[in-house]
């Protein structure tokens, strides 16, 4: 077997080989050729396993995506996907390889983070990826959707620094407000931990899930005192009068509040369901009855992995001063390092080091403490980190913790 890179040549026989991988035959696209998942595959990132008979066995691939990191910092990260081998060669090392060659390649292209969506959460840990933001369910049966008033509220000079909206919110039909979404996600993105971008080519070709993709949905687009648009959500009514919320974007909690205030007074719905919102958002406590919202689904999300661990570590913003000797162990790469972390002013350094390790861990466990939304003490707890000083794990909770709860939407 060898792996090799794909070209544009090689689109069929990728998607086919992709598709049969998983036992599923190729969607047919939408008017104009838009619509169809795999529409923004880039080939000059893919790789075929081939057997020693030449057929195809495997795929792996990767999109060129931006990720924000804690303190807003924006950086590149691989997107893996397209990943799969037939069913006639699993077990076989296929996978492995195709991993490995992978890690290889994005290296020596200089990247230094890489990040997937695990189709199942056994399998990528092993290549050194581990699972960094959350997602999940809320369904609200509609007559138990009532809010309550914010008691931050109650007796303020100025009720907007508070939770109250000047903004209004219009009702548009998806193909007609591509533009607004694409704006608004941006500027959503670029201040989330954990975001990725949505490349200009994903919208013009409709590539991913709603509303990305140009199935038809309602949007309700919030905009500002003065008309800008800042947030939006997209959603659709079945039969059974449930609306479904595909995902829904703010730039702010006050505007997040606005659409959810839109989205519960819906008429004709019985419950509404909010697909994709973090777990730890504020949406439950502002029911008036707090068991109002029905939490479900709730599973990882956005999976990281470390390919350069001091590039990585200084890129980020860091809230807390602070020392760290972290002992990394890199098995499926064959590789161990031990780095000083030091944290001065918001900034941080790391270099390589011979002092005695605060903590020792593998490093699928730096990339799930890595966006702040899993604490090493968890990890600790868990016996996957072991702490090797007194106090080290709460000086690596506040050191790694994030501005806010890292959160992707991003489906790809």
């Amino acid at each position: 077997m060898k792996i090799r890179p794909t070209t544009d040549q090689d689109l069929d026989v990728f998607v086919d080989t992709l598709h049969a991988a998983f036992g599923r035959f190729p969607e047919t696209a939408a008017e104009g050729g838009r619509g169809v998942w795999w529409s923004a595959l880039e080939m000059d990132r893919g790789l075929l396993a081939v057997a020693a008979d030449g057929r195809p066995v495997g795929t792996a691939g990767a999109y060129s995506f931006e990720l924000t990191l804690p303190g807003k910092s924006i950086v590149p990260a691989a997107g893996v996907s397209f990943v799969g081998v037939l069913p006639s060669h699993r077990r076989q090392g296929v996978l492995s390889a195709m991993m490995r060659h992978q890690l290889g390649e994005l290296r020596a292209q200089g990247e230094f983070l890489s990040v997937l969506l695990a189709s199942e959460a056994t399998i990528y840990g092993r290549f050194g990826y581990g699972p960094a933001t959350y997602t999940g369910r809320l369904t609200v049966p509609r007559h138990e959707a009532a809010l309550a008033l914010p008691r931050a509220a109650r007796g303020a000079a100025d009720p907007s620094a508070n939770g109250s909206d000047a903004g209004s919110v219009e009702v548009l039909q998806r193909a007609r407000c591509g533009e607004i979404l694409e704006e608004v996600y941006d500027r959503y993105r670029r201040a989330q931990p954990g975001a990725l971008s949505r490349p200009h080519r994903w919208w013009a070709l409709g590539a991913g899930q709603p509303p990305v993709s140009p199935t038809p949905r309602y949007v309700a687009v919030h905009r500002d005192a003065d008309g800008v648009p800042d947030g939006y959500a997209s959603y659709s009514l079945d039969e059974s009068r449930t609306l479904t919320v595909d995902e829904t974007i703010a730039t702010d909690d006050t505007v997040f509040a606005a659409l959810a205030r839109f989205l519960l007074g819906h008429d004709l719905v019985t419950q509404v369901v909010f697909r994709h919102v973090p777990t730890e958002h504020p949406l439950r406590w502002q029911f008036a009855d707090f068991r109002a919202g029905q939490a479900s689904n709730h599973t990882d999300w956005l999976w990281v992995r470390l390919l350069d661990i001091p590039r990585a570590l200084t890129s980020r913003g860091w809230f807390t001063d602070g020392e760290l000797v972290l002992d990394v162990d890199d098995p499926f790469l064959g590789e161990r390092g031990r780095y000083l972390l030091t944290v001065r002013d918001n900034k941080a350094d790391c270099v390589p080091t011979d002092r005695e390790p605060h903590l020792s861990l593998d490093v699928r466990d730096l990339g799930s403490i890595y966006l702040g939304g899993t604490t090493p003490s968890t990890l600790v707890c868990a016996g996957h980190i072991r702490a090797l000083r007194p106090g080290a794990a709460a000086l690596a909770d506040s050191m790694f913790r994030a501005e806010r709860s890292p959160h992707c939407l991003h489906w790809f």
